[in-house]
This record gives C-alpha cells, sequence and structure tokens, in this order.
C-alpha cells in the first residue's frame, strides 16, 4: 500500500469560539504537492444511551438552531478541559434526564466528521438509572421521552430520528441486544 499521510506545513487559526475552533492549515500531499485543509477543532464529546430496566430508553428532544429543527437524540455533550470522558457522561445524563447510571459501559468512540472536524465522540451506555436531579446549562432546553428501544429502532427507518450520534449508538445497543449480549 502506497503511503497516504499528508505532513502539516503551516496552520492558522482563523476563529476561536466557545464551543469550536477553526484551523486552516498547508499540508504536504503524499504526492509531494502542497494544498490547503480546513478543520473545525473541537474538545470531544460523549453521548449516552440510558437503558431503563424496562427496556425503554430516554431520549431528548432539542431543538438545534443549525438545522432549524427540534431533534430526537440520545443526551449528550462536550467535554470540559481535562475532564475524563465518564465523568462527562454522568454529568451530561444528570443533566439532561435527572439520572446517574448505577453502570457505565464504554460502547466505542467514533469521529463524527473526520474530513473537516476533530470531534471524537465516546459512546457510553447507561443502565441501572437511579434518579438524580441536575441543573441543566444556562441555555440549553431540552426535554426527555423514554420510548421502548425497538419503537425507537422504527423510528430511525421512519426518518424521525435523524441525528447520526443517536442513530449509530441506538443501532449498536440494539445488535448488541440481539446477538444475546443483554445490556
Amino acid at each position: 500500500m502506497r503511503e497516504l499521510k499528508e505532513t502539516a506545513l503551516e496552520s492558522e487559526v482563523l476563529y476561536e469560539g466557545r464551543l469550536i475552533g477553526l484551523r486552516r492549515d498547508k499540508v504536504r500531499l503524499p504526492d509531494g504537492r502542497t494544498s490547503t485543509r480546513e478543520a473545525v477543532v473541537h474538545p470531544g464529546a460523549v453521548a449516552i444511551v440510558p437503558l431503563l430496566d424496562d427496556g425503554r430508553v430516554i431520549l431528548v428532544t432539542q431543538y438545534r438552531h443549525a438545522v432549524g429543527k427540534i431533534l430526537m437524540e440520545i443526551p449528550a455533550g462536550t467535554l470540559h478541559p481535562n475532564e475524563v470522558a465518564e465523568e462527562c457522561a454522568q454529568r451530561e445524563l444528570r443533566e439532561e434526564t435527572g439520572y446517574t447510571a448505577g453502570k457505565l459501559e464504554h460502547l466505542t468512540s467514533i469521529y463524527l466528521a473526520p474530513g473537516y472536524s476533530t470531534e471524537l465522540l465516546h459512546v457510553f451506555l447507561a443502565t441501572s438509572l437511579n434518579p438524580a436531579p441536575g441543573e441543566m446549562d444556562e441555555d440549553e432546553f431540552v426535554e426527555p421521552l423514554a420510548i421502548p428501544l425497538e419503537e425507537a429502532i422504527s423510528q430511525i427507518s421512519e426518518g424521525k430520528i435523524q441525528d447520526a450520534k443517536t442513530v449509530a449508538a441506538l443501532l449498536l445497543v440494539w445488535q448488541k441486544q440481539k446477538a444475546g449480549t443483554k445490556p
């Protein structure tokens, strides 16, 4: 296999915001030519599939300004500086659903859009849930909703769940259950 790696030659920060940054890099391509790459710089995030003992998952509905829609999603949030992913998962679960997990299982870590973003998402399954009210971020408005996992899977097929992290995580948990390794 030929070399595919690109080498960064220069890097320029174009924007630094509260949540993301934007960087432009000059790179050397594998064939020696140069090109420009732009990257959204993100600190990383977590997403949680909260599974109740009765088989229902807790989703949240939230207005997403970037797409101009209310979406149904699994709870998720951005890592704080030096925050461990498991701690972030418990914090976001408490803030968005009012529960903590007695058991938190790391399912996978995935890049959401590696063509233009550095964001790495750590996906967890939360079980043995216990009520633990938390405070949401002051600019966050979410509405929790518990539905059977099978119904959530149907809503993916019907196009009612359109959020990529939610689709991937729910299908992963559903596959895990179908394989007999019940969470």
